[in-house]
């Protein structure tokens, strides 16, 4: 192993201003594997297929670092770079006095080794050809100076700029921490390890499963796609291995045994927080612009508001507020959704960035939902888990251990587990919702005065309706959101119908969080006194919510997607905006095979 100085990298090189002539791009039929890609895969098997093949990405520190140490690199140069095999002149021209001619951002391809890369950098001394790659910290205290897949990875493009016809003896790893350089030789033993890799990922790929997680694995804590991967919990899910096991006593409301003693040393594997906020505006009229990196919110010529973007995470618009293509262009090239509501809270639309890579999940969830049997298995675990949850609210605020409803309840759960159709589900549950919310009404702070007799919407003809119709409504926002995220389908559901405008897969998710969040929102608004009868509008029978009313809905709901829970299976503390997406991500897992059940969420 050879260091050499950080001067190196400053070695004076021809300064060439001419245009860079590409070499010839491969057959755009034949999967070409990207170098980087192949780092990934050498690194965890899985962690490369769920970025290349499924489309998978999250930032972190380590990432953005990243970015950022190659903010020079990554500009191309304007220079003319012809292969070897591309040049007329002879060998022994270009021996005579070669010069060092350093080139960044060059994008190559290899049909021969069925690869591509972009390399950072590339000096070349005639014909012998040198690749450089940037690499965020210090060298590492290894015999080899380089982990392997730093090093498979430059092999590669090693490899790559041989079939071009240049002589490649070694790379380069220089590490921007330590601002040093590390030779890598290219011998034999690389060169095999590096094919074999390549070989390994495309039979990966071809086969179509998606490589199992790592096991208590040191490399986890620190991956940016940990939160996504969920390899602690999709490993314990995978122990468990009936859905009794996945469920809790109908009475007794605390996780099984073997849910306990398999979770035992489970690690907090999730990502870090993001500290973005969903940003609604209702103001009817307003106009949402752009200035710079920040949202603005005008309503005539009074501005009323001025948010950053990068503490938007949904741009939620209510009836008659329109937005700039500018500002819609660059909520959308930073994937941040915009949702569309109808002034009543009816939510209709979502405008979002490119579709989902991951089109594995939707040819499973498409297979799932056309089979009565798959879709009535997740349909039953949903169900289950809406009657559980309701169930639980109704205990807490009862003081009744030994109420009616609690009893009915418990045979309603125990009965979704024997029906044979989802017709029959569909039954199970609307008998379980209306003894749910004949004693659910009562609950609530001048329920009697405000004539509420049964569940009833479209419109809703009281204020309690009202409500829980407005905060069923960002339920399913940010449920589509998530499906959307994942890769889903959000149109295509399993135990609603598919059904023009409705995202039905999204109302499916939210069945077993309607309790715990809708209906919890419903409870709080009105026995905190937050809103009352004068805070709605009554016309021809139907109920609306004044703009200080939704004010006081949205602030209550945004609470409770903030708040902690602990979860029943894994035993550690996330925010319910947070538990939406395992959630989501876990049902993924079970159609993608992973799982044998979806794990249903039932809180104590």
């Amino acid at each position: 192993m050879t260091l050499l100085s950080s001067e190196t990298l400053n070695t004076p090189s021809h300064d060439l201003t001419f245009e860079l002539i590409p070499l010839p791009q491969p057959d755009s039929d034949i999967p070409l594997i990207p170098v980087r890609m192949l780092n990934e895969f050498t690194y965890c098997p899985r962690l490369g297929y769920l970025e290349w093949v499924q489309g998978e990405w999250a930032e972190n520190l380590e990432t953005m670092q990243g970015t950022f140490g190659h903010r020079n690199v990554d500009k191309a140069d304007r220079k003319e770079i012809v292969s070897p095999a591309e040049s007329n002149q002879p060998d022994e021209c270009e021996a005579v006095s070669p010069e060092i001619v350093h080139a960044r951002s060059i994008q190559l391809s290899s049909l021969k080794e069925g690869i591509t890369a972009k390399l950072d950098l590339l000096e070349l001394e005639g014909h012998v050809a040198t690749p450089v790659d940037y690499k965020r910290g210090k060298i590492p205290d290894i015999p080899e100076g380089v982990y392997e897949p730093e090093r498979v990875q430059l092999c590669a493009q090693g490899l790559i700029l041989r079939d071009a016809g240049y002589t490649v003896n070694e790379g380069i790893i220089y590490y921007i921490g330590s601002r040093r350089r590390v030779v890598v030789p290219f011998d034999e033993a690389l060169v095999v390890r590096t094919r074999q890799l390549i070989a390994d990922f495309k039979s990966t790929t071809s086969a179509g499963h998606c490589p199992p997680p790592l096991i208590d694995s040191p490399k986890c804590p620190r991956c940016s796609l940990v939160g996504i991967c969920l390899p602690d919990e999709v490993n314990l899910l995978s122990r468990i291995s009936s859905t009794h096991d996945l469920e809790m006593d109908s009475t007794d409301e605390t996780p099984s045994t073997s849910v306990k003693e398999n979770r035992d040393g489970l690690r907090r594997l999730l990502a870090s927080k993001n500290l973005s906020l969903p940003l609604y505006v209702q103001k009817q009229g307003a106009y949402v612009g752009k200035s710079g990196d920040r949202i603005n919110i005008k309503y005539k010529d009074e501005k009323l508001n001025d948010v950053r973007l990068i503490d938007v995470s949904q741009l939620c618009l209510y009836g008659n507020v329109s937005i700039s293509a500018p500002a819609m262009k660059e909520l959308l090239t930073r994937n941040i959704p915009i949702c569309h509501f109808t002034y009543g809270g009816w939510f209709y639309g979502i405008s979002s960035g490119l579709v989902h890579k991951n089109v594995e999940l939707r040819i499973k969830q498409y297979n799932a939902a056309s089979s009565p049997l798959l879709a009535l298995e997740v349909s039953r675990q949903l169900i289950a888990g809406k009657i559980k949850n309701s169930r639980t609210i109704l205990r807490r605020h009862l003081g009744q251990a030994d109420a009616p409803v609690l009893k009915k309840l418990a045979d309603y759960y125990k009965r979704v587990f024997r029906v044979d159709n989802l017709d029959s589900l569909r039954g199970i549950e609307g008998m379980a919702a209306k003894e749910y919310f004949a004693n659910f009404f009562p609950l609530i702070a001048g329920a009697s005065q405000m004539a509420v007799e049964h569940r009833n919407r479209r419109p809703p003809t009281d204020p309690i309706n009202a409500v829980l119709s407005f905060v069923y409504s960002l339920l399913t926002k940010e449920l589509t959101i998530a499906a959307q995220s994942v890769g889903f389908d959000p149109m295509l559901g399993f135990l609603h119908t598919p059904r023009y405008g409705r995202p039905s897969l999204a109302l499916d998710l939210a069945e077993e969080f309607r309790p715990l969040i809708a209906d919890s929102v419903t409870l709080m608004v009105f026995n905190n006194g937050e809103v009352n009868e004068s805070s709605f509008i009554k016309r021809a029978g139907a109920v609306a919510m004044t703009d200080a009313a939704r004010k006081s809905v949205l602030a209550n709901f945004e609470r409770r997607m903030d708040s902690e829970i602990t979860h029943p299976i894994f035993g550690y503390k996330l925010s319910y905006r947070r538990v939406l997406e395992v959630q989501t991500r876990l049902l993924a897992r079970h159609l993608m095979g992973e799982l044998p059940h979806y794990p249903n969420f039932c809180t104590r």
